[in-house]
C-alpha cells in the first residue's frame, strides 16, 4: 500500500503491504497502562463541570457567566501549562514530569472538594489545567520514545482510550453523585500511577539525552525485553542523537525554521486546530444541554452517559485499526462521518427554528451525535496526539510539542467560552455547520500535507523529512532554451 500524494507537495511514505508480528512485550503493555491513567484523570477532569453544573449553582451560587469560565478556564490555563512543560520533559524527564502533574490533580480534587465559594473552584481549575496542560503534551511523547514502531499505534492509543473511559465514569458517577462526592472520587484516581511509576523506567532517549548511556541501555531492555538483542536499535537512538546535536543551535526559535522542521512542525499544529475546531469540547462540555434544547424523547442525563460510552468504545475500534488501515485512512472516516453528522444536527435544529413539527424526530440528536463521537474517536481524536510523538524531530521534540499542545488547548478555550456567544449569533444550527465545515476543509488539509507513519521508527520518519526537504533545496530550474 503506497499513499498517493503530489511529489512536489509531500512527504512520501512507503508502507509495507503486511506489517511483521510483533509480541507484546509485558513491560511495554504496562508502561502503557501506567501512563494511560494519567489519560484516564484528564478525561475525568474534563467532563466534571457538566454533571457539576446544578450542584454547583445551587450550592455555591455560581451564575451562568461564572459557569462558562469555570468550563473555559481549564484549557485557558492549560495553555500555560503546555508552554511550560517543554522544558520540564526536557529537564526532569518524561516520567518525573508526568508523576508531578498526578501530585498537582490531588491537590486541586482535593481544594474542589472542600470549595465553599467560586474563588475556590477558579483556583481548583487553575491548578487541574495547568496539570492537563503538561500531561497531554507529556503522554504522546512519553509512548512515543517508549514503544516499538509496529505497535506504537495500538498502544499509542490507550490513553485515548482511557481519556474516554475518563468522560463516561465522570458523566455515570455524577448521575448519582453530588459535584463535592464526585470531586472525592477524583482524589482517588491518581493515586494507581503514583505506585506504578516506580516500575516503569524514564524513556531511553531522555537517557541518552542527558548522556546516561547505561542507564538508557537498562531501559530499553526493560522495556524490549530480557531475550530481545536490542544492539541494533540502542546505536539507531545515539546515531540519531549524535546527529541532531551536531545540528544543535543555541536558538530555539531558529531551530523551528530549519527547513527539515517547519514541515512536521506544520502538520502536528494543523492537526491540532482542526482535531479543535470541529466542536468536540464544546460538545462534551454542553452535551446536556443540547439535549435539553432538542426536546430529545430520550431523558438528557441518560443521552450524556450513551454518547460518553461511544466515545469510549470507539477508541479500541481505533486501537485495532490503526496498525492496519493506517492513521490516514482514519483520519478520512473521521471527518466525513463527523462533518454529514453535524450536517444532519444543523438541519434538524433549523427545523426547530423555523418551528417545524418534528414528533417522531427526537431519535435523530442521539443517533447523530453517537456517530459524530464515534467518528471523532475514530480518527481526529486520537490521531493528531499519536503523531505529535512520531512527526516532530528529536532536536524540537520538547518544545514543538509543547507548542502544539499549547495551540490545541488555545482552540479548545476558544470553543468552549464562545461556543454559547456562537449560537446566540448564528443559531445552533449555524454552529453545527460552521463545525461541520471544518470537518470537511479538514480533509483537504489531510490529503495534501499529513504522510502516513504506519509501521515507521522516529529515525526513519524523522531520516525522511530531512531527506525530503534536502532534496526539494537541491533542485535546480533548468534554463529556457530560446531559439
Amino acid at each position: 500500500m503506497r499513499s498517493l500524494m503530489r511529489a512536489d507537495t509531500h512527504v512520501t511514505f512507503e508502507v509495507p503491504e503486511k506489517i511483521p508480528k510483533v509480541t507484546f512485550t509485558y513491560s511495554q503493555i504496562v508502561t502503557a497502562i501506567s501512563v494511560s491513567l494519567v489519560s484516564l484523570v484528564i478525561g475525568f477532569v474534563t467532563a466534571y463541570t457538566a454533571p457539576a453544573e446544578q450542584g454547583l449553582r445551587q450550592d455555591l451560587r455560581i451564575t451562568e457567566d461564572q459557569y462558562s469560565w469555570l468550563s473555559g478556564f481549564m484549557p485557558l490555563v492549560a495553555l500555560v501549562g503546555a508552554l511550560i512543560g517543554g522544558q520540564l520533559i526536557e529537564y526532569f524527564g518524561r516520567r518525573t514530569t508526568i508523576a508531578l502533574t498526578d501530585v498537582l490533580f490531588v491537590v486541586s480534587w482535593i481544594l474542589t472538594a472542600y470549595a465553599t465559594n467560586v474563588n475556590f473552584m477558579y483556583a481548583a481549575r487553575a491548578i487541574v489545567g495547568f496539570s492537563v496542560g503538561i500531561a497531554s503534551l507529556t503522554l504522546p511523547v512519553y509512548l512515543g520514545e517508549t514503544i516499538q514502531p509496529e505497535v506504537r499505534g495500538i498502544l499509542g492509543l490507550l490513553p485515548t482510550a482511557f481519556g474516554n473511559g475518563g468522560i463516561v465514569l465522570c458523566f455515570s458517577a455524577g448521575s448519582y453523585l453530588t459535584w463535592n462526592e464526585l470531586a472525592y472520587l477524583g482524589i482517588i484516581l491518581p493515586i494507581p500511577f503514583l505506585l506504578l511509576m516506580f516500575f516503569i523506567p524514564e524513556t531511553p532517549r531522555w537517557y541518552v539525552s542527558k548522556n546516561k548511556a547505561d542507564n538508557a541501555k537498562k531501559a530499553l531492555q526493560w522495556l524490549r525485553g530480557k531475550q530481545t538483542n536490542i544492539d541494533d536499535e540502542f546505536n539507531e537512538l545515539t546515531k540519531s542523537h549524535r546527529e541532531s546535536e551536531r545540528q544543535r543551535t543555541n536558538s530555539n526559535l531558529k531551530d523551528f525554521f530549519q527547513k527539515a522542521h517547519i514541515k512536521p512542525l506544520f502538520i502536528a499544529l494543523g492537526l491540532m486546530v482542526f482535531q479543535q475546531l470541529t466542536g468536540i469540547n464544546a460538545v462534551i462540555f454542553y452535551t446536556t444541554k443540547i439535549f435539553l434544547l432538542a426536546g430529545s424523547s430520550i431523558p438528557p442525563h441518560l443521552c450524556t452517559i450513551i454518547v460518553g460510552i461511544v466515545n469510549f468504545v470507539s477508541t479500541f475500534i481505533a486501537t485495532v485499526l490503526i496498525d492496519k488501515l493506517g492513521r490516514k485512512v482514519l483520519l478520512y472516516i473521521s471527518a466525513v462521518s463527523m462533518g454529514i453528522t453535524l450536517a444532519i444536527l444543523g438541519a434538524y435544529f433549523y427545523l426547530l427554528h423555523i418551528e417545524y413539527d418534528t414528533e417522531g424526530m427526537g431519535w435523530i440528536p442521539l443517533m447523530s451525535f453517537v456517530v459524530y463521537v464515534l467518528g471523532f474517536s475514530l480518527g481526529f481524536g486520537p490521531v493528531p496526539w499519536l503523531m505529535v510523538g512520531e512527526i516532530l524531530p528529536s532536536k524540537i521534540r520538547g518544545s514543538a510539542a509543547s507548542l502544539a499542545t499549547a495551540v490545541n488547548w488555545s482552540c479548545t478555550f476558544l470553543v468552549t467560552k464562545t461556543f454559547a456567544d456562537i449560537i446566540s449569533l448564528i443559531g445552533l444550527y449555524g454552529t453545527f455547520w460552521f463545525f461541520g465545515t471544518v470537518c470537511f476543509t479538514s480533509i483537504v488539509f489531510v490529503i495534501f500535507c499529513v504522510p502516513e507513519t504506519q509501521g515507521k521508527s522516529l529515525e526513519d520518519i524523522e531520516r525522511r523529512f530531512v531527506r525530503r526537504m534536502s532534496s526539494i533545496a537541491n533542485l535546480k530550474t533548468t534554463p529556457s532554451s530560446i531559439a
